[in-house]
C-alpha cells in the first residue's frame, strides 16, 4: 500500500470504558465497552470521566481503528444497518488493575470472532458519524465488487465415474 493509502486507513480514536458494580460473592464488578470518541483527547488512559452509585466511566486510552481493502464489504454492511456499531475488545480489569485495549474494528464479522479469540471483555459501541463518514469515503475508494463464481465439477473427476461410463483407458 503506498503511503496515502497507508495513512487513510488507520484512525486513532478514544476508548471510554464503564464499571458497573454487581452483587456477586466472586466478584464486585463488571467491565463493558461504553463509547469511541472521534479523537483521542489528551486525557491520560485510566483516568476517570465520571463516577454514579453504580458505575463509573474510564478512559481507557487512544485505539487505533484500522480498515482493510479487502474487508470493504464487511464495513459496508455495517454501515447500512440501522446503527452502524464498532467492536471494542479488551483483556484483564481483574480486582483494582485497568482493562488493557486489544482491538477495535468496524468489521462485523471481525467484531465475531473476537468473542472467541480470549479477550475478556467484548461489546460493541455506537460509530461516531464522523467515523462512519470516513469508513464510507473508504469504501469508496477501495470496494471492489466480488463475483462468487461456484466452481463446477468435471463428472469424470469423481471416483467411479469413469468405470461406469466405460471410458477406461489402457
Amino acid at each position: 500500500m503506498s503511503g496515502a493509502a497507508e495513512a487513510a486507513n488507520l484512525r486513532e480514536l478514544g476508548v471510554v470504558l464503564i464499571r458497573h458494580a454487581v452483587d456477586n460473592p466472586w466478584i464486585d464488578h463488571l467491565w463493558a465497552p461504553h463509547a469511541a470518541l472521534v479523537t483521542a483527547p489528551e486525557t491520560p488512559a485510566g483516568a476517570l470521566l465520571s463516577q454514579g452509585a453504580d458505575s463509573a466511566l474510564f478512559y481507557i486510552g487512544p485505539g487505533v481503528l484500522e480498515l482493510y481493502p479487502s474487508e470493504t464489504a464487511n464495513y459496508r454492511d455495517n454501515l447500512a444497518a440501522e446503527e452502524p456499531r464498532l467492536w471494542i475488545a479488551c483483556r484483564g480489569g481483574q480486582g483494582a488493575d485497568m482493562p488493557q485495549l486489544v482491538r477495535v474494528t468496524a468489521d462485523p464479522t471481525e467484531g465475531e470472532a473476537l468473542f472467541e479469540c480470549g479477550a475478556d471483555i467484548v461489546g460493541t459501541v455506537a460509530m461516531p458519524a464522523e467515523i462512519g463518514g470516513w469508513i464510507e469515503s473508504f469504501i469508496e475508494t477501495f470496494h471492489v465488487e466480488r463475483v462468487f463464481l461456484k466452481r463446477q465439477r468435471d463428472r469424470a473427476g469423481r471416483p467411479g465415474d469413469r468405470a461406469r461410463s466405460g471410458d477406461r483407458k489402457p
